[in-house]
């Protein structure tokens, strides 16, 4: 596509049009138009380069896109996690199932297992503190 808009360029001494490049090329004029836009995956310009036209003359592109992700953070922790709640017993792994993604309360977990929501919540407390330590370990 360079190569066929440049010599039309040079021959008619202007920007080819959609067609002639299509004739020249011999494709349909879509794969010209596909693959023009996909030629402009090739323009860049720099993330610091001022802007014209900002308010202030010291604006930079950079200023305007993308943003820190938090939740990046909680896909570390996530993997980090993934290893020792894998280590956990069948009994446990499903407290923790049932807490932090069946979202079920305390009393819930509780009727499920035949026990007091007391005693969920020093299960659930005994396994935080215990993945605490993994994460604080590996971390």
């Amino acid at each position: 596509l360079a190569r066929a808009t440049e010599e039309l360029r040079s021959r008619l001494g202007r920007n080819p049009t959609t067609k002639e490049l299509a004739e020249l090329m011999s494709l349909p004029e879509d794969e010209v138009v596909e693959a023009r836009v996909a030629s402009n995956g090739y323009n860049s310009a720099s993330l610091d380069a001022a802007l014209n036209g900002s308010e202030d003359g010291e604006s930079a592109l950079a200023d305007f896109i993308g943003a820190d992700d938090d939740a990046l953070e909680l896909v570390e922790d996530f993997h980090a996690l993934a290893p020792m709640i894998a280590e956990l017993g069948e009994r446990d792994r499903q407290i923790v199932h049932w807490r932090f993604v069946d979202e079920l309360t305390q009393k819930e977990i509780g009727e499920r297992l035949g026990c007091s929501q007391m005693h969920v919540s020093r299960l659930i407390t005994r396994l935080l503190a215990r993945l605490r330590e993994g994460m604080l370990t590996t971390g």
